[in-house]
């Protein structure tokens, strides 16, 4: 295996095995939609491994000689062309970027919420964690390459293995106990769509695998690469759900770690911790090459002069554009109020669009004279598919951010007549809309 294929598989299993911070709440969506949520994590995973290897598909045309020859180096070169240079190209890359950017502002403000809620010290505020758990990320700024960035994830699969381990183990434990009933066949249609929002957002990779792709010495084994490491988060996904949902039944917390016992409970937030802080330099790193390939070349291509010198090392200002952009992030998980309802709502456009719907358009519009009919069934479903769950998660979001600035609860009033925990729900709808 080579060396370019190992960093490819170690970022694809970061972003699609151990996504976020929402493993940890996935058993709390199995409460939420029973079985089905169960055959959503693996249908996900499907649509999700099929549009990133058609964005790929899409980067490559077919040369005088049959053979394949790659014409396009990023998602906005392929949106340049379906949709214009002048729209194409800069909507896709203001979207990659607030996604990109609001996953880093998430990864900064989760930090600080765990370091407050572990360690007891009531002197110092939510602030101030968060000043303190962007001082390593400032490090961030002087990564140079996808390779660093690589093994920053692989030890961020690391300390979440770590994590899930210790919570397996300690479900095993408790099998006696176990409640293999409790999981409903039929659950409310209420409920549902607060479990397909964290289960979509878990498998989102689009945005990287151009680059990715890209890296790769032996491309033609990229689709090998997708289906394996798509069928191990699906399975490990559903596996995990199932087993932490089992063990404490309708007691499952939105947050599965809050079921643990109390000194367990701190060990895995402060694991969790670093997890966050392993996750931060991939999306950060992301943004910042489309941010420069934007406008920080040469002055004939872009409106700012390039940030590398002629041997490829950043120059000084670069570093402290580099800088400012980590501070942006802590400042903003500081002073922005209803942070998750405002990114569910940006994210409910931007991660469906970018996930579900533009790579099926620009598949249709680019491979349309090649594409067999069944393949355009396909495309045409996933982009009806996406269009509604993007406009369910934006009436979500949308109608929570408007209550949230009324000072009212963000939940329906219809909730509570559900047969689930009132407080887990809330909760729960605040993770999602993260996502």
């Amino acid at each position: 295996m080579t060396r370019a294929l190992l960093y490819t598989i170690i970022i694809i299993l970061h972003i699609t095995l151990f996504q976020g911070m929402f493993i940890v709440s996935f058993p709390y969506t199995v409460h939420q939609g029973g079985y089905w949520a169960l055959f959503a994590m693996c249908f996900v995973a499907i649509i999700c491994c099929h549009t990133g290897k058609i964005l790929v598909d899409c980067l490559y045309e077919d040369g005088k000689d049959g053979r394949l020859i790659r014409v396009h180096t990023s998602y906005g070169d392929i949106a340049e062309q379906v949709f214009g240079k002048r729209v194409g190209k800069p909507i896709v890359n203001v979207a990659q970027v607030i996604e990109l950017l609001m996953t880093c502002i998430l990864y900064v403000l989760l930090c600080g919420e765990l370091l407050k809620g572990s360690i007891p010290a009531e002197s110092i505020n939510l602030s101030v964690w968060i000043v303190l758990s962007t001082v390593p990320l400032l490090f961030c700024a002087f990564l140079k390459t996808m390779r660093r960035v690589s093994w920053l994830s692989l030890w961020c699969t690391i300390a979440h293995m770590l994590i899930n381990i210790i919570i397996i183990i300690y479900c095993f434990t408790r099998v006696r106990e176990w409640q293999p009933r409790a999981v409903k066949i039929n659950p409310d249609i209420w409920t549902v769509p607060i479990s397909l929002g964290i289960i979509v957002f878990s498998y989102t990779s689009q945005i990287f695998l151009p680059t990715l792709e890209g890296k790769m010495v032996k491309r033609e084994r990229f689709s090998c690469m997708m289906h394996w490491t798509h069928i191990a988060a699906a399975v490990f996904k559903a596996v995990f759900s199932w087993i932490g949902y089992v063990t404490w039944g309708e007691n499952t917390e939105e947050v599965i770690t809050n079921n643990l016992p109390q000194a367990l409970k701190v060990i895995v937030n402060i694991i969790l911790v670093a997890k966050a802080l392993f996750s931060y330099p991939l999306p950060y790193f992301a943004a910042v090459e489309i941010i420069e390939k934007s406008f920080f070349q040469d002055q004939a291509k872009t409106v700012f002069p390039s940030c590398y010198r002629d041997n490829m090392s950043i120059k000084w200002w670069g570093i402290c554009l580099r800088l400012l952009l980590v501070l942006f992030t802590m400042i903003l998980a500081i002073i922005i109020p209803h942070f998750s309802l405002l990114m569910g709502l940006i994210g409910s456009f931007t991660g469906t669009m970018l996930s579900f719907v533009w790579p099926c358009v620009f598949h249709l519009y680019m491979k349309r004279e090649t594409l067999p009919w069944y393949k355009k069934v396909i495309d045409i479903f996933i982009i009806v598919l996406g269009v509604i769950l993007g406009a369910m998660g934006i009436y979500y979001s949308g109608r929570a951010l408007i209550l949230a600035f009324q000072s009212r609860d963000i939940i329906p009033s219809w909730v509570p007549k559900l047969s689930l925990n009132s407080k887990g729900v809330n909760e729960t709808m605040k993770s999602t809309l993260m996502g």
